[in-house]
């Protein structure tokens, strides 16, 4: 109705939609660009259904691609507006904030690279042309496309003064969901573009070493894998083999220092920095997982949930969040159960045994891993 209105205006607008998802996102996006008025277009900007740019959006972005036909595309950043909703999405934000801050605000900078978000975001349509346009080979479309389009020589500029709003998932499940599919996608997608990386003759050696090593190798895989082995498994383990010690330096000091960066992203949320960590470790379960899942193709390496976002209903519902009667099978999480109760009974046999007091984090973790494990996180709309 909203499309028709402007075009009785005479404005030339189109409302498209499919009868399948083929491809997903990627399959949409690839099959929206065949229409004829698309192709006829300099630039394609790109919104996920929950973005709300603001009216001059173009007009901040438009003339950076006008004026350097080096620009491939136009990464806006992201603005919650839902981060106080609970205390998942304040630990979201936090995390995101990072990522947008130093991880994009860095790579744009030096010049160096940095992925498309998937939205708020526009596109040249010769530099999309050029890199073969949307594929639907793993669940990270953007980054796939934005790799693509970095082989082919194209530049990519981040504009952290342009925000555009938008949701964080706050259903436990849903956000599980989606970092399922952020951690398996570049993991999977590292896999197949490797040799495309190293036979790429537009890129200098520098960048080719840049993007596999430190975006795709320390960033998408090693990081994950790290936060969780170390902290959830050889640090609880060590218990039990009294002979081993571990240097302070590398479960104290180094992490510390990472977090504090890490944090430093999210001002207001400093206080929230012991809540975040926890809230991380146990994130880190999904995302090793996941790692493994897409390095090694396994059956849900192309699984595709659409994150669930609750928009004005919870300001409209007059029930409480939590129901109740909720169905607890539902609401129980076995990974993260198993893995708090194995660190609460190795908290208890330092505590008992031991003279390192690692205890005194393990009982916290084991709780944070319960707490999560037993669906008290995030918000949840009442049963209608």
């Amino acid at each position: 109705m909203e499309c028709e209105k402007w075009a009785g205006k005479g404005k030339n607008i189109h409302y498209q939609v499919r009868d399948n998802r083929n491809g997903y996102k990627a399959g949409a996006l690839k099959e929206g660009l065949k229409h004829l008025y698309a192709n006829e277009c300099e630039y394609v900007a790109i919104f996920d259904a929950d973005f709300q740019p603001d009216p001059d959006f173009l007009l901040q972005t438009i003339p950076y691609l006008h004026h350097n036909p080096q620009l491939g595309l136009v990464q806006g950043r992201w603005k919650f507006v839902n981060s106080n909703e609970c205390l998942m999405t304040r630990m979201q934000e936090m995390t995101l904030d990072y990522h947008f801050n130093v991880e994009q605000e860095s790579g744009s900078s030096t010049y160096a690279f940095f992925g498309f978000n998937g939205t708020a975001g526009v596109w040249r349509m010769a530099a999309l042309d050029e890199a073969g346009g949307w594929e639907g080979r793993t669940t990270v479309e953007d980054m796939d496309l934005a790799v693509r389009a970095t082989l082919k020589g194209w530049k990519f500029l981040y504009l952290g003064s342009v925000k555009v709003k938008n949701e964080l998932p706050s259903n436990f499940k849903a956000y599980r969901y989606q970092q399922h599919r952020w951690s398996c996608g570049p993991a999977n997608l590292f896999r197949k573009v490797f040799f495309e990386i190293i036979r790429s003759k537009k890129v200098t050696l520098w960048k080719k070493l840049y993007v596999i090593y430190s975006f795709f190798f320390i960033r998408k895989i090693v990081a994950h894998i790290v936060t969780f082995v170390l902290y959830c498994v050889v640090l609880p383990t060590a218990i039990l083999v009294p002979e081993v010690a571990i240097p302070r330096w590398g479960i104290i000091y180094i992490p510390v220092i990472i977090t504090l960066l890490h944090a430093a992203g999210t001002p207001r949320s400093l206080h929230l920095v012991v809540i975040w960590i926890l809230f991380e470790n146990v994130m880190s379960l999904h995302r090793t997982k996941a790692t493994f899942i897409g390095l090694f193709e396994t059956d849900r390496v192309n699984e595709w949930v659409v994150t669930e976002k609750h928009g004005d209903a919870l300001k409209e519902a007059s029930k409480p969040l939590i129901n109740p009667r909720f169905r607890i099978r539902e609401r129980l999480h076995i990974l993260e159960l198993s893995v708090g109760v194995f660190l609460f009974i190795s908290g208890s046999l330092d505590f008992a045994f031991g003279k390192y007091r690692y205890y005194i984090y393990l009982y916290i973790q084991a709780i944070a891993f319960i707490v999560m494990g037993s669906g008290y996180v995030g918000t949840r709309l009442p049963n209608t």
